[in-house]
């Protein structure tokens, strides 16, 4: 055997035949990709350990203001989204002409009647006022008053749930007039976004 011959076979002598079927991939590749499969693994492991378990929402205050609104709402990995539907309020007075503003009450009562809706839409969920992170408020002008919304009434509504001393949390939120809602008579509607820590199994 030649020299050449003999330094062929010695190069080919790291090489493992699989079965029959064609050469795998030198040992030393090999053990090359198990540690750096091994290193990224061990990374991520890692990377998962720095997240603080405890790692709550958080709600941005609105700068140099009291207004009951947070600037921001900072929501952490690990919580489930909830969803609420726009709610529209009940009938306050049966007696009065259907699809009447009278109906339904100032924009005050408009929004207590839908809040409480809510509320008890969430409560379903096994969730309260304080998991809203996000609200928006449509609002249709009030005869009474100019045809322009009543911010102030809503307000008055609102404040009734959010930044209390019993519940003070407080979403983000946008609040604009519209032409009108799907109800006549109706001056309120208010759909929100909840949050909550994700549980494994959780039956909704």
């Amino acid at each position: 055997m030649s020299g050449a011959s003999r330094r062929l076979r010695a190069k080919m002598s790291v090489f493992n035949f699989d079965g029959g079927v064609g050469m795998s991939m030198p040992r030393i590749e090999r053990w090359f990709v198990s540690s750096l499969v091994a290193i990224v693994v061990v990374g991520c492991i890692a990377g998962v350990a720095q997240v603080p378990a405890s790692e709550k929402v958080e709600r941005v205050p609105m700068a140099n203001s009291d207004f009951p609104i947070s600037a921001a709402v900072i929501v952490p990995a690990g919580y489930d989204t909830i969803y609420v539907s726009g709610h529209i309020p009940k009938v306050a007075n049966p007696n009065a002409p259907k699809g009447s503003t009278e109906a339904y009450g100032d924009t005050k009562t408009q929004t207590v009647s839908v809040l409480k809706q809510i509320e008890d839409e969430l409560a379903a969920q096994q969730l309260s006022m304080a998991d809203v992170v996000m609200m928006h408020v449509f609002l249709v002008g009030d005869p009474a008053n100019g045809d322009k919304m009543d911010f102030a009434g809503m307000m008055a509504g609102y404040t009734q749930f959010f930044a209390t001393k019993q519940q003070p949390n407080k979403p983000a939120r946008s609040a604009v007039q519209v032409a009108g809602l799907a109800a006549p008579g109706a001056l309120v509607e208010i759909e929100v976004i909840a949050v909550r820590k994700h549980v494994a199994g959780l039956v909704h």
